[in-house]
């Protein structure tokens, strides 16, 4: 009778337990901390509120500068897995090599970001930020930075306003001029160009690194409008081979498993495109046991995916029977409203490319289809004969809207962003023209130099005799700038 007595007992507070709401504290935890994203609930839009640093600065806009203490942790963390910049940070230290430099950012602001932002600082520059997307930000992290004196205007969940009104609190500010950029997606280096062109006759250079923004510098360049010159970085092999697939690799599953909590083995997946972020995805999926199909338009993408074991096909011929659609393009309506009516029920969409274009949302916004938010970047959409097709981030960039994305593979990203603007800023009038560059492949092959340390790696050292069979000078270059790396 006493242990039946006892077990009621024990079944009473577990059920106890299961029923306390969800925010409430652990029962077995006295901290009397509560968790930093308690305060994400607050609809006032932080335009509206009166912030400040406790320096008394209030030349920033994020979501609640309370939460400093919880960003800093973050970015204390991200710094163990970004070797390079933390080498970087004190090998140039003491030189200042972006002295007087003025960057205004617009990219993902993450405690990654965070470990770029005040690497250069610590080089020199002075930094005004917004984000590049209106999902990814992490609002304890930018209050992080807004606290370390860094102007930041950016929140997650931002409207489409908002973001606007971001980057032109970065640009549009008195006694302040920048000059330099570094953009991600273009929509900082377009807003310049439509409001403030005047501005590009102090700018020195700008660094773009996404597909996106580079294909519009080269538009730009092409029609002659280019007043300045700007760094690809999408093309450096350390930002195209490591951060588009191996990241990709990695954050896919992490965001599709985040959101929809599904499982991979056996599901058909069709995948838009087969550079390097669709062949990260590609093999993160088939390695889970997935069907993958994949749609390429570029011939040579196009044979790499049927060596690799994907069926290649038109998304018309597979968009009944999938499970999941993903684009990887950097392209727009690569996914339109009829193929969004002809996918079956329960369909899963989402979008690792940079840009919101690929997958024709607008088209969803009519009255004869219901929205219905599940959870955080999940929604429903539902047809009138009760189909619902999955939504993930609205569109936008999965993995750094739903999830994160692997420090060690951004520390090489950022890293080339680094030097980029270094080069670009300390370069000789005459040097660069009013055109696009590739970084040099010295730079890319020193990015990847500062982080073989972390694997206790040892390159190998040519001989003189087989440095002058090969032609190379024994401390590199070791590929033409031509080389990209394509395998």
């Amino acid at each position: 009778r006493r242990k039946r007595s006892q077990l009621k007992k024990d079944m009473e507070w577990h059920l106890k337990m299961l029923l306390l709401p969800r925010r409430n504290v652990s029962p077995f935890s006295h901290s009397p901390a509560a968790s930093y994203t308690d305060s994400s609930d607050d609809e006032t839009s932080p335009r509206d509120k009166q912030q400040k640093n406790s320096k008394g600065s209030s030349d920033f806009c994020v979501k609640n500068i309370k939460q400093a203490e919880f960003g800093r942790r973050e970015i204390e963390i991200a710094e163990q897995e970004m070797p390079a910049l933390m080498a970087l940070r004190k090998r140039a230290q003491g030189e200042k090599p972006l002295a007087g430099a003025k960057i205004v950012g617009c990219t993902h602001i993450t405690a990654q970001t965070a470990v770029l932002m005040e690497t250069l600082g610590a080089l020199g520059a002075q930094c005004r930020w917004a984000a590049c997307n209106i999902y990814s930000t992490l609002n304890e992290v930018a209050a992080a930075l807004a606290e370390s004196g860094f102007p930041v205007f950016a929140w997650k969940g931002e409207s489409e306003d908002d973001f606007w009104w971001c980057i032109d609190r970065c640009v549009n500010v008195e006694g302040w001029q920048p000059n330099m950029i570094l953009d991600d997606g273009g929509d900082l280096t377009h807003w310049i160009y439509k409001k403030y062109p005047n501005m590009f006759k102090k700018i020195k250079g700008i660094v773009e690194e996404s597909v996106t923004g580079v294909h519009r510098l080269y538009q730009l360049s092409k029609a002659g409008k280019l007043c300045v010159p700007a760094m690809n970085v999408n093309d450096s092999v350390t930002k195209q081979k490591f951060d588009n697939l191996y990241c990709c690799r990695e954050s896919i599953l992490d965001g599709l498993k985040r959101t929809t909590d599904m499982m991979f083995g056996g599901k058909q997946v069709v995948v838009c495109g087969y550079g390097e972020v669709g062949k990260g995805c590609c093999a993160a999926l088939k390695a889970m046991g997935s069907i993958v199909y994949v749609t390429e338009i570029d011939p040579i993408c196009a044979l790499q995916a049927c060596m690799d074991g994907f069926r290649l096909v038109k998304l018309n011929e597979v968009i009944r029977q999938v499970d999941i659609v993903i684009t990887c393009t950097g392209n727009k309506n690569v996914v339109t409203r009829e193929h969004l009516d002809r996918m079956k029920n329960s369909c899963i969409v989402c979008n690792m490319g940079h840009s919101n274009t690929e997958i024709d949302v607008a088209s969803l916004r009519t009255p004869e289809l219901t929205w219905e938010r599940v959870r955080s970047q999940v929604d429903h959409v539902i047809w009138p004969d009760g189909k619902r097709i999955v939504l993930l981030a609205e569109g936008r960039l999965l993995n750094l809207s739903c999830s994160t994305v692997p420090t060690f593979v951004l520390s090489i990203t950022a890293t080339t962003q680094a030097l980029a603007l270094i080069e670009l800023y300390n370069a000789p009038e005459g040097r660069y023209k009013q055109d696009v560059y590739l970084l040099p492949k010295k730079m890319d092959e020193y990015v990847a130099s500062l982080h073989l340390p972390t694997f206790d790696a040892h390159l190998t050292e040519l001989t003189d005799e087989q440095a002058k069979y090969l032609g190379l000078n024994k401390n590199g270059p070791f590929k033409p700038n031509y080389y990209r790396c394509w395998f």
